[in-house]
């Protein structure tokens, strides 16, 4: 697999996710992925940028574009470090939250049913690293 092309943003501030959703919708439309797929790209990276900013006190979003032989991809790395999470299984549950009603309401199970290839990594105190990619 070769990495095309790749580009770092912060993720702080909820402007800063604006800017994340839009260069996932950008580096979709511009790989010419269907406008269903951008959509489930964009949701997935909004709702794992919104719980970076939330919860892993912001870090950032690297996107990268894929070339594996006889496919393409775009895929997210949101990496932050903040306190980490304790029970990746239970974050993975539908229908847990923190009840902070912040997020679409999708959680990480949701964000992991809507791309190709989802792995996440966290260790409390450490933080937490999520990847997804969406392949063509």
């Amino acid at each position: 697999m070769t990495i095309i092309k790749s580009e770092v943003l912060p993720l702080f501030t909820d402007d800063d996710l604006v800017k994340v959703r839009q260069a996932v919708r950008a580096w979709m439309i511009e790989q010419e992925f269907s406008l269903v797929t951008q959509t489930k790209m964009v949701t997935a990276s909004s709702e794992l940028g919104r719980n970076m900013v939330v919860y892993g006190g912001g870090g950032c979003a690297r996107l990268e574009c894929l070339n594996d032989f006889d496919r393409r991809g775009i895929r997210v790395i949101f990496e932050d470090q903040g306190p980490g999470i304790a029970d990746i299984s239970q974050a993975l549950t539908d229908g847990f939250t923190t009840g902070d009603g912040l997020g679409l309401g999708l959680g990480l199970g949701g964000a992991k049913r809507l791309v190709n290839d989802f792995e996440i990594w966290s260790e409390p105190g450490h933080g937490t690293r999520v990847t997804i990619t969406m392949w063509k």
